[in-house]
């Protein structure tokens, strides 16, 4: 019985999962599939695969992304860790239906501090504005990424005699390489949103392997999620990725290759510890480990795009329709969380925190 209710409590973390893999997906290959480029077969294996990868390898870190939702509210109750789950999700699930772009990330702080205001914790500020001054800085790296890569592929593109057809091979290449690396990132810094808040009240013990190998808790609770994002991307983001639209800007299969580098390199310095012990080891600033909105990165790297060709053709309306969700998200997501901690504690009689 007591498994049975684990796996239920842990379902929401799957279905958190599910929904990141079905939307986000669209964000890596979506232009690439829309325009024929890469089949979508092709791009759900290679996305499936470099998101656990990334999952597993990338975000089990000691001072990653998921160790700052950690430390912005410890859940110690797995019924607490399922409240919050659903609510990001739910969120996630609401806005998506609106035709907004998805922040799991977002979702899932709002999620945790409406945990914190119904158990009673303080939630520390500084964390909290340190997060949200990812949100405001995301799109505008991804911006900055997006012209420094435009301006070096056009630079190259200007100056190498390359036949059109050899140019269309090379940008498959390239879509292909951004691709599974954008989906490598996805993997390291979003796997947080996924199964960070289960950290505390995970139900895997380390395996030993020969006394030699040893896959840790975190590494299995890790795996699934991953999976879970994996199967997400191969059940029902097939019509997102071929109908992701350009309502912010037309993009091209190079412009394309951009904005995903781009929106890929944003992920990564935001989930590298590497990159952050090798800044902080010699006292320069680094990009602190939080999971950022992919979403946002994507806009503001077509943004880029769109301002170095002159700034014409942008969807200033939608842009802000899309800032409106963004900073609906988070709030929607605490209220949703409170009132779902309260149905759990006080009709289903579980212990929350």
């Amino acid at each position: 019985m007591e498994i049975l209710i684990t796996v239920l409590f842990l379902s929401a973390g799957l279905f958190m999962g599910w929904s990141l893999g079905a939307n986000d997906a669209a964000n890596i290959f979506g232009t690439a599939v829309g325009a024929k480029m890469i089949r979508f077969r092709t791009a759900a294996i290679i996305c499936g695969v470099f998101v656990i990868i990334g999952s597993v390898v990338g975000g089990t870190g000691e001072a990653g992304t998921s160790q700052t939702l950690e430390d912005l509210g410890a859940i110690d109750q797995i019924a607490g860790a399922f409240a919050v789950s659903v609510a990001s999700a739910f969120t996630v699930m609401m806005m998506s239906k609106r035709g907004l772009p998805v922040s799991t990330s977002q979702a899932i702080v709002g999620a945790i501090i409406g945990w914190n205001l119904f158990a009673g914790y303080q939630t520390d500020g500084s964390i909290v504005v340190n997060i949200f001054q990812t949100w405001i800085f995301t799109p505008i790296l991804g911006a900055i990424f997006a012209v420094i890569i435009y301006w070096i592929v056009k630079y190259i593109i200007e100056h190498t005699k390359i036949h059109v057809v050899r140019m269309d091979k090379y940008t498959r290449y390239g879509l292909v390489i951004a691709g599974a690396f954008g989906a490598y990132s996805l993997g390291t810094n979003n796997i947080a949103n996924v199964m960070g808040v289960f950290l505390n009240v995970s139900p895997f013990d380390d395996i030993v392997i020969a006394n030699t190998i040893t896959i840790t808790g975190v590494q299995q609770l890790f795996f699934l999620g991953g999976l879970a994002i994996a199967v997400g991307v191969f059940t029902y983001s097939k019509r997102v990725m071929t109908t992701v639209g350009n309502n912010i800007l037309d993009l091209s299969p190079i412009t394309a290759f951009v904005v995903v580098l781009a929106a890929a390199f944003v992920l990564f310095v935001f989930s590298s510890e590497g990159l952050y012990n090798f800044l902080t080891s010699r006292n320069l600033p680094a990009f602190p480990l939080v999971p950022v909105s992919q979403s946002q990165a994507v806009v503001g790297a077509i943004m880029g795009i769109g301002l170095v060709k002159g700034g014409r053709n942008i969807g200033v309306s939608q842009l802000g329709y899309i800032a409106v969700g963004w900073v609906l998200t988070p709030l929607i997501s605490v209220v949703i969380s409170f009132v779902a901690l309260n149905v759990l504690q006080n009709v289903f009689l579980q212990t929350v925190a």
